[in-house]
């Protein structure tokens, strides 16, 4: 039931209880203002007179019972009414509220729409822009100081498969292009120290490189025979015979593994570059 049906129904109700008091109280109006019998004798008179007087006064106290119980009708029809008045109130208050979110609603998922639209458009440029950053950050480990070769070229050869994956969403696969861009960058203020090989005297032999950052990059071979640094410039390993350069090495190695505490070291780096 709506509401505007129950608040007719209760309005119908009041209305009849109304009514039936306006009813009740001429019925009585009319039994008092009734003329009496004839007479037939005094005494029989005033038995009639009595007898009138009592039926008069039970009509009229069953009259005044019904009243009272079409007043407290009434009355409980009238608290019922109030209530429901109360109850129409609220809905409509929720009614107006729901109102403002379904409006809500309808513009989220207007906005929601137009997001799907907007991604979809993005999707499609944003793989050939991955693309591009990949093959620039394999480009740049060919160019950069060569450590760690193998395990970055190998993250390139992985991110390339992640690419072409079918099952991983694009915003996974940015995500691990940019993961592999932030270690890259990493390299840059970190210092490490890592097993290789490298061609030493004409043999192949194992060595520790020292990293520092990217500014330089160097080795020693195992009891410290042979010495070295990469040279960005010719692009080739240069051999260091000096006592204290293989002293700093080994230092810088110990800093490295975390032997000793950090200190200043003395190793050859290449000159800035002039700001053009």
């Amino acid at each position: 039931m709506d509401i505007r049906e129950r608040r007719g129904k209760l309005t119908h109700l009041v209305l009849c209880g109304a009514l039936a008091v306006l009813s009740c109280t001429a019925a009585a109006q009319e039994e008092k203002a009734a003329p009496p019998q004839g007479k037939a004798g005094g005494e029989q008179q005033v038995d009639r007179i009595m007898d009138t007087g009592v039926q008069r006064n039970e009509e009229a106290r069953e009259s005044q019972q019904r009243i009272d119980e079409i007043a407290e009708s009434a009355d409980k029809l009238l608290a019922e009414y109030k209530r429901e008045l109360k109850v129409i109130e609220g809905l409509e208050v929720y009614n107006a509220l729901l109102e403002r979110q379904i409006d809500d609603q309808n513009r989220q998922l207007s906005e929601l729409r137009q997001s799907i639209e907007e991604v979809a458009v993005i999707q499609r440029q944003i793989t050939p822009l991955m693309l591009r950053m990949l093959e620039g950050l394999a480009e740049f480990i060919e160019l950069d100081v060569p450590f760690l070769l193998e395990e970055r070229r190998g993250r390139v050869e992985r991110l390339r498969s992640v690419m072409a994956s079918s099952d991983v969403t694009t915003a996974e696969k940015f995500r691990a292009v940019l993961e592999a861009f932030q270690i890259e960058n990493d390299y840059g203020r970190t210092i490490e120290a890592y097993k290789g090989s490298l061609q030493l005297g004409g043999s192949e032999r194992q060595v520790d490189f020292l990293r520092i950052g990217r500014i330089a990059l160097l080795y020693q071979s195992h009891g410290g025979e042979y010495n070295g640094y990469w040279d960005k410039e010719k692009r080739a390993w240069q051999p260091v015979d000096d006592p204290a350069f293989r002293n700093q090495v080994a230092r810088g190695l110990q800093i490295a593994r975390k032997q000793v505490a950090p200190d200043l070291l003395m190793v050859p780096v290449p000159a800035p570059e002039g700001a053009k």
